[in-house]
This record gives structure tokens, sequence and C-alpha cells, in this order.
């Protein structure tokens, strides 16, 4: 393939390894079922879980480029991040049903069919393996995540794989809830950030690595600046920071110069990778009405 991979090629990947993975995932659903494998439906879990990213980001990232509207008008770029929080919602449901199911199993261990088991996990590592590879060219973010997603799913299989064969050779049915466990819990570990990131962007935090107390020295060390306050700074999907503030200016500053702090106040906050900033100018000994909200 050459190299004008462009916007359609990607979506038309994203879509192909959507639909392979959704199909898989009922497969799965009902080989761990046959096979009576928690291991399995485990994994199961989680295909299903990132059919359902992959699927939402697809289509929730053709949204993102829609232009704003009168009631949206920061656009759909938070639409994404309501596409990370289904997802997570998903995938946290499934595990936590997975784990009340396979830790009993601990302590009774049930028959599995291993030959069932070794035949589902040689599928699920090569359908995970091709599409991995159908995505590996990818240079856009999105596709360097759904493809660490399926990379993921292939090391699943991969274990899956691994833990029937062992017990080709030693019948050890405890092994199977044991990695359904391991699964599960790795799957809760790696989303639980995400939620949280999630949630701070939603309640308005600070975007991390976003410093205020250092932007706003770097502010008040500007010319014709006295002070900066009544700061906020918040992100509207991790990626687009918006950023407001009152400047308190020298008392005898012309109008022509203020356009000049303007720019460099613009300046330091673009250094800063804030490309949406609403500045208010206020003279030295003007009343601030905001100030304490």
């Amino acid at each position: 393939m050459a190299h004008h991979h462009h916007h359609h090629e990607s979506h038309k990947n994203i879509a192909v390894a959507f639909f392979l993975n959704l199909a898989f995932t009922f497969i799965e659903i009902v080989g761990g079922l046959l096979t009576n494998s928690m291991a399995i439906l485990s994994d199961a879990v989680h295909d299903l879980g990132d059919s359902v990213t992959l699927g939402l980001s697809w289509y929730l990232e053709r949204l993102s480029h829609k232009p704003r509207t009168e009631r949206l008008t920061y656009g759909y770029k938070r639409f994404s991040l309501l596409g990370a929080v289904i997802s997570a919602a998903i995938l946290l449901t499934g595990s936590v049903f997975i784990l009340s199911e396979a830790i009993p199993r601990l302590f009774h261990p049930e028959d599995v069919r291993v030959e069932g088991m070794i035949l589902m996990a040689l599928v699920g590592v090569a359908v995970n393996g091709l599409a991995v590879l159908r995505l590996k060219g990818g240079t856009k973010i999105n596709e360097k995540v759904v493809m660490f997603h399926l990379l993921e799913d292939a090391i699943g299989w991969v274990a899956v794989l691994i833990v029937s064969l062992v017990m080709k050779v030693v019948y050890l049915p405890i092994l199977d809830p044991i990695l359904s466990v391991g699964l599960s819990l790795f799957i809760i570990a790696k989303i639980i950030p995400n939620i949280k990131e999630a949630v701070q962007i939603f309640l308005q935090y600070t975007p991390r690595g976003s410093d205020i107390a250092l932007i706003k020295g770097r502010i008040e060390s500007l010319r014709s600046v006295k002070e900066a306050h009544d700061i906020h700074l918040w992100s509207v999907d991790g990626l687009h920071h918006i950023f407001s503030c009152h400047l308190v200016l020298e008392k005898n500053i012309s109008i022509k110069e203020t356009q000049g702090v303007k720019e460099d106040v613009r300046k330091v906050l673009e250094e800063e990778g804030i490309t949406h900033p609403t500045l208010e100018f206020e003279l030295a000994d003007e009343e601030c009405r905001s100030c304490d909200s």
C-alpha cells in the first residue's frame, strides 16, 4: 500500500476492525459457555468492550469534526469523552460480573473442555493478530489506540492458549478461574485511570500538566500587567483547553498598548498549549465585580 494513507482509509480500517471484533465477540461468548471456560468469557468481555470502544470512537471521531452549533458552542469535541465513559462502564460491568462468577470457581473448580479452549484461543489469536496487522501502518492517534486495544486482546488470547495447552498436559481446572480473575483485574486496573481522567475533565479540573501558579507568574511578569486574577482553566476534551482571566493593567496605558499586552499573553498561553483564551482588562483602581466568585 502506498503512502497516501488518508482519512477514508482509516475509517474503513476501523469499521472493518469493529465488525470483525463484534461478530467474533458473540462467537467467543458461545465458545466460552460451551467449553465452560471463565477465561474465554473474560476475553469475550474484553473484546466486547473493545468493539464498543472502537465503534463509539469511530462514530464520535466523525462527530467531533462537525462545526459548533448554537446549542453546542464548543462543537462536538466533548462527545469523544462520552464514548470513553460508556465503553469504560461496559468493561467495568462485564469484568465485575466475570469476577463474581470466577471467584467461587477458585474454591470449587469446574470441568472445562480443554480441546475447545485450545481451538477458541487459536482463533482468538488469529483474529486479533490479523486486525493488529491491518492497522499497523496507521499514523492517526486513534488508529494507534485501536491497535493497542487489539494487541491487548491478542495477548489475552495468547494467555488462554498457553493455559489450555498446559491443561492438555496437566489437567488443572483451577487454572481457568485463576487466569480469568487475572484478566478481569487487569482490565479493571486499566480502566480506572481512564474513568478518573474523564470525570476530572467533566468536573472542569485544570488539565493535567498545567500549572496555574506558573501561568499566573508568567503573565504577571509581562510589561504593563500589574496582576492577573479570577483565572479559570479547564479542558473540553483533554486536548483543547479553555482559559479566562482578568488582567489588571497600569493606570495610564493607552488602548493601543493593550493590543500588545493581549498578544504577549496569548503567546505565553500558546506555549502552555492553551488555544482558546478569553481576557478581560481592568485598570488598576477599578473594582472587580466577579472577583469573589
